[in-house]
């Protein structure tokens, strides 16, 4: 008899849950991690830390003065659940979070929906 596992829904249209089980309590879809605020996406560049990753998020920002728009970007660091399967170089979609440590207040949500 195997046991059933409750996923959560987190409230985000267009993103899977992962089909493996954590047991991680900062896990949006098993642990009891409320996500809210922002939702941004972004490229997996470091996956050093541990449980946490470095999100490379790039946008553009439209300067008045000048007439055009000029691209920025920011590395942000994110919560990994262990049930998400990523490396390096993977786009992703990552949401906030209250903090979870000094530089961290996003968790990894999953990989985007392919376009088609």
């Amino acid at each position: 008899m195997g046991k059933t596992v409750k996923i959560r829904n987190i409230g985000i249209p267009g993103i899977q849950p992962p089909e493996r089980v954590c047991d991680d309590p900062n896990c949006p879809y098993h642990g009891t991690l409320p996500v809210r605020g922002k939702i941004l996406e972004g490229t997996i560049v470091s996956m050093k830390m541990k449980k946490t990753a470095t999100i490379l998020h790039e946008y553009v920002v439209y300067v008045k003065k000048y007439e055009r728009y000029e691209r920025r970007r920011r590395k942000i660091h994110a919560h990994l659940p262990p049930c998400l399967d990523v490396k390096v170089g993977d786009k992703v979609i990552i949401g906030e979070c209250r903090p979870l440590a000094k530089t961290v207040s996003f968790v990894v949500l999953g990989k985007p929906a392919p376009s088609s």
